[in-house]
């Protein structure tokens, strides 16, 4: 139910403040007409026991009328009050006893001695004295005038030391529906004014928001420079909009002083190491000879790693939409035609904006991983969700549990198995990282558990979103 809420519900900002307005509305408006309904129900009882009292209370020779009501009757209908010599409370009829109470007040105001009162509801087609009246005047039917169909209210008031009862009947009028026809009416009009001049506050708002919202996930995929956005909208907006540009360019500035220091460090480190690598040709011993070249062969594959990892945050190549299955392959095949155990397994139909170079970077550091740790690796695509999975599972000893999360973290190795002497200097998974989180997806570590809790390996996710 929770779920179900969570997707009907609005997420914009707009959406929710609607809703917000237009619930708060909708319960004020509801108490509103409840109110208008309990104080009409109010002034119609209250109609209708002045009416019965001002008959009962009268001389019994005048004749008595019935009240017109709201809908509209043509004059008032004769109606004499009955003397009777009994109750007029019939077998099965239930009192009123709110009615009587209210009666039993308005006539005692009026100095009337009560010996008994009874007030009761009557359909008209059960009352003899109607009908008989009905019959004598025809032309007293219809609607808004006395009806068989009808309801009416019937009180008998005995007077102390009186032995006869004067009976009085009033039909009982019928709701009226305009009020609640006008609280409706009212309420589409204030939804019109409120909800639509709402909305277009909210929209002034939200559409310099939305900009901004834009600005910011392109300058985080790929900061480059450019005009600044313009401030629109509210000042406080305005004011946002403008800090953003400032740090923008700040961030900017920063970015370019980087590239230049990593261009000055790639030129400086790079250039003694290919004269040291000349050099070490004039060692005599070939053993130390290997030893050094491959020293300054790690030190040169570092410097790279370090290099890619402070510029994959400024990559200057575009968004390409790729097909991943292919890209995956290709990578695969690279290694098979190296003659590494690499195999690919099921790939999915994906095609996404990625940055193709960057990505084939990531995919051969995971495959280099497992091949070397792992002894050999399954390449698989799949499509989970919304999202676009790129895996790589390998045979290897794992990675314990609590160790998982640093593993991506710079210059973190594991384990014994996983050495120095292996290659690398722990800036592969780094590196991976930070090529997924330039997609706007992640880098997932597992370790894959057989039966009895045993680890049988590693699985690597690149997971990228595929929405």
């Amino acid at each position: 139910m929770k779920a179900l809420l969570h997707r009907l519900l609005p997420k914009s900002l707009v959406g929710q403040m609607l809703l917000a307005v237009a619930l708060a509305l909708l319960v004020a408006q509801t108490i509103s007409g409840v109110l208008l309904y309990r104080a009409g129900e109010a002034r119609r009882e209250a109609e209708l026991i002045n009416q019965l009292a001002f008959q009962l209370a009268a001389e019994p020779r005048f004749d008595f009328r019935r009240v017109p009501q709201e809908q509209g009757e043509r004059g008032w209908r004769r109606l004499r009050l009955e003397r009777a010599n009994a109750s007029p409370q019939l077998p099965g009829e239930a009192r009123e006893d709110g009615r009587e109470e209210h009666l039993r007040a308005v006539l005692e105001h009026e100095g009337i001695a009560i010996g008994e009162l009874v007030v009761l509801e009557r359909p008209v087609a059960r009352d003899s004295y109607i009908m008989r009246r009905l019959r004598d005047q025809p032309r007293w039917r219809g609607p808004g005038r006395w009806n068989e169909r009808d309801d009416m209210i019937v009180a008998g008031l005995r007077r102390q030391n009186s032995p006869g009862w004067l009976i009085a009947r009033v039909a009982e009028p019928q709701r009226e529906p305009r009020a609640m026809g006008s609280i409706i009416a009212q309420t589409l009009v204030l939804y019109g004014v409120l909800v639509g001049g709402l909305y277009v506050l909210l929209r002034r708002i939200t559409r310099p928001l939305a900009a901004l919202t834009d600005r910011v996930k392109r300058f985080g995929g790929r900061p480059e420079g450019g005009d600044p956005l313009e401030p629109s909208g509210p000042e406080d907006t305005r004011r946002l909009i403008a800090a953003h540009n400032q740090m923008e360019a700040r961030i900017a500035a920063l970015l370019d002083e980087k590239d230049v220091m990593l261009g000055a460090i790639g030129h400086d480190l790079k250039t003694p190491l290919a004269a040291l690598r000349v050099r070490i040709e004039s060692v005599e011993d070939d053993a130390e000879r290997a030893k050094m070249a491959t020293t300054i062969e790690d030190i040169t594959r570092t410097l790279d790693d370090i290099l890619s990892l402070a510029r994959v945050g400024r990559a200057t190549d575009p968004l390409e939409r790729t097909d991943l299955a292919a890209l995956v392959a290709s990578v695969v095949e690279e290694y098979e035609d190296m003659g590494e155990p690499v195999e690919l397994g099921e790939t999915a139909r994906i095609a996404l904006p990625i940055r193709a170079t960057w990505l084939r970077r990531a995919l051969r550091n995971l495959i280099g991983n497992a091949v070397r740790y792992g002894g050999e690796a399954q390449v698989s695509l799949l499509r989970e969700g919304e999202e676009a999975v790129i895996r790589i599972a390998d045979k290897g000893p794992g990675i314990p549990p609590a160790e998982l999360s640093a593993m991506l973290e710079p210059f973190t190795r594991g384990e014994a198995s996983r050495n120095r002497e292996t290659g690398g200097a722990g800036l592969g998974l780094t590196l991976a990282r930070a090529i997924a989180e330039q997609h706007g997806g992640q880098l997932v570590l597992a370790n894959r558990v057989g039966a009895g809790g045993v680890v049988e390996g590693l699985v690597a996710e690149l997971r990228l979103g595929a929405g």
